[in-house]
């Protein structure tokens, strides 16, 4: 499987970009998959339902299937947090899994960047970002495309993991 990723601080645009990519890239006939990291404990359950239930019981795995979809739920309990490669294992082979966050990861990278939020560019201190997706012009050393151009960063995305 390919691998690539979106960086950026919070409100950069991330998960809108991520949004965009996984409509244009599956609309030009490739599977992708995605992986987005939380900085904060979430939830996929709902407290009263038999699933939740399960868990709380002790369950380390809970699988709810339906014919339509399924979710694993794995508690880690007092474990550590997986990595990225462990993550990528649990995935179903598709043509490219597009992760969000794992900003420190040494997989490839394109960096959301939106002049508002007034924080620094990541990618000046980090190889691994190898372009910038920006609601404003940059001069750097690396391709800079339109926050909002996201056949162009598609473009640039499947061409760099070789599809």
């Amino acid at each position: 499987m390919k691998i690539f990723g979106v960086v950026g601080w919070k409100n950069a645009g991330k998960t809108g970009l991520m949004e965009r990519l996984v409509t244009e890239i599956t609309g030009r006939g490739f599977s992708v998959s995605t992986i987005k990291h939380a900085h904060h404990t979430f939830d996929v359950d709902h407290q009263g339902k038999d699933s939740h239930r399960h868990r709380v019981a002790g369950a380390t795995e809970v699988l709810l299937a339906s014919r339509n979809r399924f979710a694993l739920m794995h508690e880690l309990r007092d474990e550590e947090e997986p990595t990225l490669a462990t993550l990528l294992g649990k995935l179903a082979p598709v043509d490219l899994v597009l992760i969000e966050g794992y900003k420190r990861d040494a997989h490839p990278k394109v960096e959301a960047h939106r002049a508002e939020t007034g924080n620094a560019l990541i990618a000046p201190d980090d190889p691994t970002i190898k372009a910038v997706a920006a609601d404003v012009e940059l001069t750097l050393d690396r391709p800079v495309f339109d926050l909002n151009d996201t056949s162009s960063v598609a473009d640039f995305i499947l061409e760099h993991v070789g599809l």
